[in-house]
């Protein structure tokens, strides 16, 4: 099989042996070569220590030194001569492959072999005869060996007369060296034993790791991961197990207002986005985060029945919401004006019909009754005081909507002179605290709800009173959040949200202000440069 076809985790596991196969071959050569060296070494000192211990006998000295100042004798005489019979039983007790001893010219007095005694040496003996100790590894007639050559001196002088030859047969250190091999192979095998299993589990924890995906698979995943995470419109974050982030896009820190960072843990993050995570909704949920009404959605990741952490989506749903506000405040305006229209219908029919039957006096005193009730047929005290037609009519629209639940909407303290410039904005924050006021106010004795309007330069100061209940004092300083709602039904908790997140976006604010002993809430916005200033004209 082609090894580049192999899994990942199997060609790891090979490099692993094939590393470690490497290093124990590479460390069990370096070690056989020191222990041969050793066992050469040893072999060396050791015919030198047979060489010098033979050399210095000093009955082989004197049968030397006799040797050398007589004529040459032949082999069958030094056969059985004292020089002969020594050297032999030193190369028997120590195992030596050869002990030779020569006299002064090199002639065999002492050899294994007793044929060739008598006759010169294989090798040259002139350093030693010099009076210098040789070691070396050379081959001679019994074969390679590591050999000593001492020179043997007569007695009572320094005269060199002859030397002693001393040889450890390169079998013998061979013999050494395997000796010394066998413990280090066992080594070497337990070793690749041991890295196998170590190489095995290695890749088995790699492979749990992965999940079993290969290095390409997950260089998909990875580009497939970047080109989602930061190609879509929506806020992801995603947390481990251990309930810290993973990672997270740039939309989802930019919607949730605060930079999200690998490692955050979960406390850091909103109380929206925790309680999502803590309890993950069947549906989105919506909630208002900083300036923001956020659609969070959190899934829970499991693969194999383990664990593997959540999965959050912020979605931005600001803008819809807004939209929404103002379509329920344009749908209010069109019923009302729909209304309108069948009551103007049926007076101008009336006053037809009075100018028709010759009753001038009594149709032009319906005609002035008609204009002091309002634009929309219906009295709102204080109405007259608002200069823009914008806010004149919506307001007239919110007071018809009081009317029906039997609330009264009167207007306090007017001073706008200028014309609405951002219509969207005041009829959001507008339309939610009217409503609100109206559903707190509904229901009561003496059910009412005044509405200020104040310009300071371009900013609309808007409070809204109402005659209901208030809000109670442990959720004052909440009133403003996600969810919270001085209402049991499901569907509320938003809108004031919505009101201080619009105000704040202007530079402006929304806050909660004092109430008097025994009256409701009183909501207060300031919007900056929601009106066009009216300026005057200097007179010359």
């Amino acid at each position: 099989m082609d090894p580049r076809r192999w899994s990942f985790s199997r060609q790891v596991l090979a490099v692993l042996l094939l590393l470690v196969a490497v290093v124990l071959a590479v460390g069990c050569g370096g070690s056989v070569y020191l222990l041969h060296q050793q066992a050469v070494v040893e072999s060396r000192n050791r015919s030198l220590d047979v060489a010098r211990t033979l050399a210095e006998d000093d009955a082989v000295r004197a049968a030397v030194t006799a040797a050398s100042d007589a004529p040459p004798a032949g082999a069958a005489t030094l056969r059985d001569g004292l020089v002969q019979r020594e050297a032999e039983a030193v190369r028997a007790r120590t195992g030596a492959l050869f002990v030779v001893v020569t006299d002064d010219r090199g002639l065999r007095l002492a050899h294994p072999n007793p044929d060739v005694l008598g006759q010169r040496v294989s090798t040259d003996p002139t350093r030693a005869l010099a009076g210098e100790e040789v070691v070396t590894d050379e081959t001679g007639t019994l074969g390679a060996s590591a050999r000593a050559k001492v020179p043997v001196r007569a007695l009572g002088s320094d005269r060199v007369v002859g030397e002693v030859s001393v040889g450890v047969g390169s079998a013998a250190i061979a013999d050494r060296a395997r000796d010394a091999l066998v413990p280090a192979l066992a080594v070497a095998a337990a070793a690749l034993v041991l890295g196998l299993a170590g190489a095995s589990v290695l890749a088995g924890r790699l492979r749990r790791l992965t999940l079993g995906l290969q290095p390409e698979e997950l260089g998909g995943i990875l580009q497939a991961h970047d080109a989602v995470l930061h190609g879509i419109a929506e806020g992801v974050v995603s947390l481990g197990p251990d309930q810290r982030v993973v990672l997270a896009n740039g939309e989802a820190a930019r919607l949730l207002g605060r930079p999200v960072p690998a490692g955050a843990a979960l406390d850091d993050l909103p109380p929206a986005v925790r309680e999502v995570v803590t309890s993950p909704p069947a549906a989105p949920v919506l909630a208002v985060v900083g300036d923001r009404a956020l659609l969070l959605s959190a899934r829970r990741v499991d693969r194999d029945g383990r664990l593997l952490g959540h999965v959050v989506t912020v979605a931005d749903r600001t803008d819809v919401e807004l939209l929404t506000r103002q379509l329920d405040a344009v749908q209010a305006v069109g019923e009302v004006l729909r209304a309108q229209r069948h009551e103007f219908a049926n007076r101008l029919h009336l006053v037809a019909g009075l100018l028709e039957t010759g009753r001038p006096e009594e149709a032009g005193a319906y005609v002035r009754t008609l204009l002091a009730t309002g634009p929309l047929g219906s009295r709102v005290e204080g109405l007259d005081a608002v200069g823009d037609p914008y806010l004149q009519a919506f307001v007239a629209a919110k007071a018809a909507h009081a009317r029906e639940r039997q609330v009264v909407l009167a207007l306090g303290e007017v001073s706008v002179a200028g014309r609405v410039a951002d219509p969207v904005d005041v009829t959001t924050v507008l339309g939610n605290l009217v409503d609100n006021a109206v559903n707190a106010a509904a229901g009561s004795p003496d059910a009412r709800v005044e509405v200020d309007l104040v310009q300071e330069g371009a900013d609309l100061v808007v409070a809204v009173a109402d005659s209901g209940a208030g809000v109670l004092e442990a959720l004052r300083d909440s009133v403003f959040e996600t969810g919270v709602s001085t209402r049991d039904e499901e569907g509320h908790g938003i809108g004031l949200g919505l009101v201080r997140q619009v105000a704040r976006a202007r530079g402006g604010d929304a806050w909660l202000a004092p109430a008097s002993a025994g009256s409701g809430a009183v909501f207060v916005v300031r919007l900056p440069g929601a009106l066009t200033p009216v300026h005057q004209l200097e007179v010359p």
